[in-house]
């Protein structure tokens, strides 16, 4: 193959279709449990996710709710993924080889929000979140009706494999996408290009800037307990009962189950069967659905 303008413009076309092809191929799983909230800026502050006040009746002059402030922001991070491909195997017109990879290269990045979503699930246990609490703990600061300094849980700890029960038909879910800008392909292809002369590779390349943070912890309930009906019940009632400051209910209800494929027998049999293993009506049939997470293994 001659490389000239016209051959390489057709590379580029044909590398960008199979990366095209290649990012539609993945289940975007991540979209069920996290929000995405559009960026512009190196770094976006969530400061307002401390109270959400509710509306009262009018009596008297009104009353002004300040939203209280939490220093909490999610800086975007830059990913890029890049191929080199061989000046030689343009001329020897070898490029069959390198279809799979660019199709691989989609599949990849479409992964990578859903790797991190879940991740920040997963490591929701140590990880910071608005109030300055692990995102999953036993002490989250509240006010309780009176006023006064109180503590709520979202995790009843446990040491084995963990699962989430998540509440996420709000605006906003349990974790935020935040996107700065979306990943595109680029290229470096001009046989004058540096790194053609140097290392007679031409490169083909994606690039982009986001991040994953943390909403209300709230509407999140994370166990490294058995998964039984004993442990979902705490699970859910916990949820159903959260409350604001000042006692306000929240109106929460859980109605998703995220568990890695190793506990994915227990979360049909716990949401699916008829049945509980005493023979008994299962009563948490149907109550939430199962999302089984390839990333949580």
């Amino acid at each position: 193959m001659i490389i000239n303008s016209g051959n390489l413009n057709a590379i580029r076309v044909g590398f960008s279709a199979a990366y095209m092809n290649g990012l539609g191929m993945a289940d975007r799983q991540s979209a069920r449990i996290a929000t995405t909230v559009p960026s512009s800026t190196r770094e976006n502050k969530y400061g307002w996710l401390g109270k959400m006040p509710s509306m009262r009746e009018w009596i008297g002059a009104r009353v002004v709710h300040s939203m209280a402030e939490h220093d909490y922001s999610i800086k975007n991070v830059p990913f890029e993924l890049t191929i080199g491909v061989d000046r030689d195997d343009i001329k020897d017109d070898n490029l069959g080889t390198y279809t799979p990879m660019f199709t691989d290269m989609g599949e990849s990045v479409s992964a990578k929000p859903d790797i991190m979503v879940f991740d920040a699930l997963k490591n929701g246990f140590t990880t910071d979140c608005y109030d300055g609490q692990s995102f999953f703990d036993t002490d989250h600061p509240v006010l309780d009706e009176n006023g006064d300094d109180g503590v709520v849980a979202n995790t009843d700890g446990g040491a084995g494999t963990p699962w989430f029960l998540l509440s996420t038909k709000r605006s906003l879910k349990p974790i935020i996408y935040q996107e700065r800008e979306k990943p595109v392909f680029v290229a470096r292809d001009n046989p004058n290009d540096s790194n053609v002369f140097t290392n007679k590779l031409f490169e083909y390349g994606i690039d982009g800037r986001w991040n994953v943070g943390y909403g209300f912890w709230q509407m999140a309930w994370g166990s490294k307990q058995a998964l039984d009906a004993a442990h979902f019940e705490t699970a859910f009632a916990a949820i159903e009962g959260m409350k604001g400051d000042y006692g306000r209910p929240l109106g929460l209800t859980p109605d998703l189950l995220v568990v890695p494929p190793s506990l994915r027998s227990k979360g049909l049999e716990l949401l699916n069967a008829e049945r509980n293993a005493a023979g008994a009506t299962n009563v948490w049939k149907d109550t939430a659905e199962l999302l089984v997470v390839p990333w949580l293994a």
